[in-house]
């Protein structure tokens, strides 16, 4: 197995370790266990805990940058307000689907790296880009691009966080339904159609 594959798959089964049993729970030789590694070859990757604290955070990053490619997003922003706020509220079920793990460690890391503002700045932008929000609310035609996106951002935050931890995750919506994406859809089209 290659270097960058293995380090890939700890920092993967470290954010699956952070996201089951929280911050404590995360150690290299957790790590090492899970993956059925020789003792000693997470340390080997990745020397410190803040090293592997890094690994899950670019990790998230890093998938999240990819995953968003194959949205189409770009694409459907030129469909207009409904196509570009279904394909965000379809990424935005995903993620509660297919990444949860991811999701789970983000906010475990949250407060854990509010210390560290290079670790910091890179987990609050890990799930969502203002740069490619940007690119969207250019597109659907926004008066202020900038202020939109950045207001998009917080907005998606705001929607992901419900749906994983507040009053919406009480409603016994099950993600990876129609009634999931369409509960993320309706305000995201909202917000899109009104930003002009």
């Amino acid at each position: 197995m290659e270097r960058s594959d293995r380090r890939g798959l700890i920092a993967e089964a470290a954010t699956e370790i952070l996201a089951a049993q929280g911050i404590r729970g995360l150690t290299h030789s957790a790590v090492d266990v899970r993956l059925d590694l020789p003792r000693g070859s997470t340390s080997y990757y990745f020397r410190t805990r803040q090293a592997l604290l890094e690994a899950v955070v670019r990790r998230i990053a890093d998938t999240s940058a990819h995953r968003f490619q194959l949205t189409g997003l770009a694409l459907a922003a030129v469909a207009g307000h409904t196509a570009a706020a279904n394909a965000m509220a379809a990424w935005l079920d995903d993620l509660l689907v297919g990444r949860r793990h991811h999701v789970t460690a983000r906010y475990a890391l949250t407060i854990e790296l509010a210390g560290f503002p290079e670790l910091h700045a890179l987990l609050a932008r890990a799930l969502f880009s203002r740069e490619h929000a940007t690119r969207l609310c250019e597109a659907l035609g926004a008066s202020d691009p900038g202020a939109a996106s950045a207001d998009l951002v917080s907005l998606i935050e705001g929607l992901l966080f419900d749906r994983f931890a507040g009053a919406r995750s009480l409603d016994g919506v099950e993600a990876g339904t129609p009634a999931s994406v369409g509960q993320f859809a309706r305000p995201l089209e909202a917000y899109l159609r009104g930003m002009s």
